[in-house]
This record gives structure tokens, C-alpha cells and sequence, in this order.
């Protein structure tokens, strides 16, 4: 190799790492912002509580006497709120980030990368909300290169061929410290999660968050009251995946396709067992359910928030019912007594390490697109299941083209959800946001080779309050689909 060849050759090995290093240091500031979001869970509820105080302290004498009861409401509020942080911080307690947290975050310099993680922050990241099309399912093993951890079956796998630098692209899950911002080191033996829960805690053990001064001041990061809000959809999400309380938008959504999975694949051998991929894994239940039929099942998720609370409960939930949520409480509206609204539900309803999960079962954190386009991946699948998830893409042509090329001959795409497209009303952004009808939809299907083999239109909720007076419903998209040979494809065209 020449001189001029070889200088080539390292000054394009230097841009590579350079452009890694940038993408690892924005990974690190997005996974920071996600947990500061968890931890300033409390804070953001208190103020909460004392918005609704004000506003009952304006309230005429005659008015206030109706509601003499509303103190005490207030303060059951804040024991809720407690409750959901002492269950927040055991679950961040258990993380363990995906990359060394304790690097300089002054390396960012690139403005390009800088607003596309931003535009990311306040875009993408909806997943977990019903009002913006929402990603569900499961989980299993990742694609070649990827950074697994996790024991026996439970497995978390992150992909590590190329960092993203959209926020939730980047995911991990498998546990430990977590902390705000700007710490400079979350490898200390005592992290400040647990710092801030021996703080907070009251003689009783329990976690009381509704003084300013019981975070460490590094933690106490000044975050979007979006990104809070995203805390709340996960809470709500614990419920639909993880409660009793969600057994009937389980049935409504998950059982249609485990009924039929059961059905296509009758023989579902032990040594030879069936695989299913779940993109947009959510925080796991179906999966599971999926791995318990017989089938080796990875998930695929995207958000740091969803993975970092699914893997606290697949592989930390040490019996059923351990915790207790309030998840209703940070709505008012719609609520038919106070008793409602702050209803305890307790999770997880099933101890997933008991739950009979065929072997093989794990996840895999990182962009669909990203992991799957990869050519290892190509016929691997014998079924791929993708529930309140095709919305979610940029582009859905795109979706379709890879659960195409992934499926083996005769595999099958198990599809349930909405049309509500993720990146449809992203105002002032320059999104890109593909937005087909479901007929569509079909017809671009049929093109990248699958057959309709059933279809029918489920109803369903998605993370609803079963007890609200609103119930906001779906009337979902449910097919199974078969790829063909490309014999079978070629002799239909002629």
C-alpha cells in the first residue's frame, strides 16, 4: 500500500471513531436525560398536588366546606406518589447503564448531532402513550455483535454496531445504579439513587419525596415535563403488561395472536422450536407469553424507558404482587369516586422467572431498522408478531420490506394495531412520516411477497383506565400474512 493510501485509510479509521465517540456521548446524555426524568418523578408530582391545593385555597368559604375532605385526599395523594417512587427507585437501583456514564459530556460538539437528538427528545419518544401510536410486545436474543447481559433465559441484548443519536434508539436494559444529568462518576459503590431513597425514607421505610432537598443536588436535573410524562405512560403501560388490572386489554390484544400462533404452529418441538420476532417489545408481556408457547422469542425494543422497567421486572421480580403502583392518580378528570383514582394495583400478576419460558428467550434494544436490516438476519424467522407497532416507523414501506427479507419462506407476519401514525403531526419538525392507508398498507405487502391469509378488525383499548368515564378505543387492524417462495412469487406475476 502506497503512502498517500495508507495515510487515507487512517485518516478515515480516525473520522470512524471520532463519529463513535460523538454517538457514544450523545447515547450517554440521552440515557442521562431519560433517568433524570425518572427521578424528578416525584418533584414534578408534588407540584402537581400543590397546584390542586392552590386551587382550593381560592375557593370560597361555602365551597370549600362541600369539599372538607379534599385535604385528606391531597395528602393520600402524596402517599401514592410515594409509593410509585419507592417502586421507581428500586427499579434504578437495579440498572446497569449500557455505557461508562462518568465520560465528559463537553465532547459533544457537533451541533448536527446535537439537534437531531433534540428534535428526537420531543418526537419519537411516545411510544408509550395511546394518543401517540404506541409500541407493545416482547422480547428474545439479538442480532450478531450485540452486548448481551442478563441471566439464564431472561436475556437484555443491546445491538453495538453502530449508536444512534436518536434518544430512544439507544437502549439497554439489565440494571443498576441511576442517576441525574450531571454526575461526574454513576460507578460509585453508592449510588445516588440510593443515597436519595435514605433520605427520603421515613421511619416506617417508606418513601417520602415531597421535600426539595431529598434528591442529591446532582440528580435534581431540570427536565422537560414531557420527558416526566413519559414516567406516567410507563406506569400506566406497567399495568396493561404487568396487573390483573390489564388482563382484559391482554385478551383483547395479545390472546387473538397467541391463539393463532398456536394454531399455525401445531408442532412445536423442544429440540427444534419455533422462532418469533417481536419488534416494539414494550415492556415484555407478550413476549413472554409468546416464549411460554414453545417458541425461542426475541424482542426488539426502543426505548430506554420501557427497557429499563421491563428488565427490573423479568429478571428482578422475585415473587408475584412484590409492589404496589398508583397509576390513575395523575389525572382528575374522568373519575367516577376519589377511591378510583387511587386505587393500589399490585405487580407483577405472574413471576415471569416461573412462567415457563422456552429457552432462548431474551431482548434486543436498538432501532428495528437498524438491527434487522443487517444481512445476518435474512430468512432467520419463522414468525414475526408486531402489535400497536407498524405506526411507529418513518416509514412503514420500509417496516414492511424488512419483516419481509427476515422471514424465512412460509413465515408468517401476525400484525394488530392502529394506523396512528407516529410522526404525522410533528408541526414545525421536519419529520419524515410515510402515511398509508391500511389498503395500502396491503397492497405494499403483497408486493414484498406475503399472501393475506386471515383478516378481521379487533376492538381494543391501550393503557386505559378501565374505571374512567372516557375510554378511548381502537378498532385495530388484525391479519396474518404469509410469505411466499419466490417461486410462488414469481408464478403469480406471470
Amino acid at each position: 500500500m502506497s503512502r498517500e493510501m495508507h495515510q487515507v485509510v487512517e485518516e478515515e479509521d480516525e473520522e470512524r471513531r471520532r463519529q463513535r465517540k460523538m454517538e457514544e456521548v450523545l447515547e450517554v446524555k440521552s440515557l442521562r436525560r431519560i433517568i433524570s426524568a425518572y427521578l424528578n418523578y416525584p418533584d414534578a408530582a408534588e407540584e402537581d398536588v400543590k397546584r390542586y391545593e392552590r386551587s382550593f385555597k381560592k375557593l370560597p368559604p361555602a365551597h370549600k366546606a362541600l369539599l372538607s375532605h379534599y385535604p385528606s385526599k391531597f395528602q393520600r395523594l402524596r402517599r401514592c406518589i410515594s409509593m410509585n417512587s419507592h417502586f421507581i427507585y428500586n427499579m434504578l437501583e437495579a440498572f446497569e447503564p449500557p455505557l461508562d456514564m462518568s465520560q465528559d459530556m463537553d465532547g459533544c460538539e457537533d451541533s448536527h448531532h446535537e439537534h437531531a437528538l433534540n428534535d428526537h427528545l420531543f418526537s419519537s419518544e411516545g411510544n408509550c402513550c395511546p394518543s401517540q401510536s404506541a409500541s407493545t410486545t416482547g422480547m428474545c436474543c439479538s442480532k450478531p455483535g450485540g452486548a448481551c447481559c442478563g441471566q439464564g433465559n431472561n436475556t437484555i441484548c443491546r445491538s453495538s454496531d453502530r449508536v444512534t443519536t436518536d434518544e430512544e434508539v439507544q437502549i439497554e436494559g439489565c440494571c443498576e445504579p441511576a442517576t441525574g444529568s450531571h454526575l461526574a462518576n454513576l460507578q460509585n459503590s453508592q449510588s445516588t439513587v440510593e443515597l436519595a431513597k435514605i433520605c427520603c425514607s421515613d421511619s416506617n421505610g417508606n418513601v417520602a419525596l415531597s421535600h426539595h432537598d431529598c434528591l442529591d443536588p446532582l440528580v435534581r436535573f431540570n427536565v422537560p415535563l414531557v420527558d416526566v410524562d413519559k414516567v406516567r405512560c410507563i406506569i400506566r403501560n406497567i399495568v396493561r403488561d404487568w396487573a390483573d388490572e390489564g388482563q382484559k386489554e391482554r385478551d383483547q390484544c395479545y390472546k387473538p395472536i397467541l391463539d393463532e400462533l398456536d394454531s399455525l404452529f401445531p408442532n412445536r418441538s423442544k429440540d427444534s422450536p419455533p422462532t418469533c420476532l417481536v419488534p416494539g417489545a414494550g415492556l415484555g408481556r407478550l413476549a413472554l407469553e409468546i416464549s411460554c408457547l414453545g417458541f425461542v422469542c426475541q424482542g426488539n425494543e426502543f426505548s430506554y424507558y420501557m427497557m429499563i422497567c421491563s428488565s427490573f421486572i423479568l429478571n428482578h421480580a422475585q415473587t408475584t404482587e412484590e409492589w404496589i403502583i398508583y397509576p390513575w392518580i395523575h389525572s382528575n378528570c374522568n373519575s367516577l369516586s376519589d377511591s378510583d383514582q387511587l386505587r393500589p394495583v399490585s405487580i407483577p400478576d405472574i413471576h415471569p422467572a416461573s412462567a415457563g419460558i422456552t429457552e432462548g428467550f431474551s431482548m434486543c434494544g436498538g432501532d428495528f431498522v437498524e438491527v434487522y436490516s443487517d444481512p445476518t438476519q435474512v430468512g432467520v424467522w419463522d414468525a414475526v408478531v408486531t402489535c400497536f407497532f407498524i405506526d411507529t416507523a418513518h416509514n412503514i414501506i420500509e417496516y414492511i420490506e424488512i419483516i419481509s427479507r427476515i422471514l424465512k419462506d412460509g413465515g408468517i407476519w401476525i400484525n394488530l394495531g392502529p394506523l396512528l401514525y407516529h410522526f404525522a403531526d410533528m408541526y414545525g419538525q421536519d419529520e419524515m412520516s410515510i402515511e398509508l392507508s391500511l389498503e395500502d398498507v396491503k397492497r405494499v405487502a403483497l408486493h414484498y411477497g406475503f399472501q393475506l391469509e386471515k383478516e378481521s378488525r379487533i376492538e381494543t383499548t391501550y393503557t386505559t383506565n378501565p374505571l374512567s368515564m372516557m375510554q378511548n378505543r381502537y378498532f385495530t387492524a388484525f391479519w396474518t400474512m404469509r410469505k411466499m417462495s419466490m417461486a410462488t412469487q414469481k408464478d403469480s406475476t406471470q
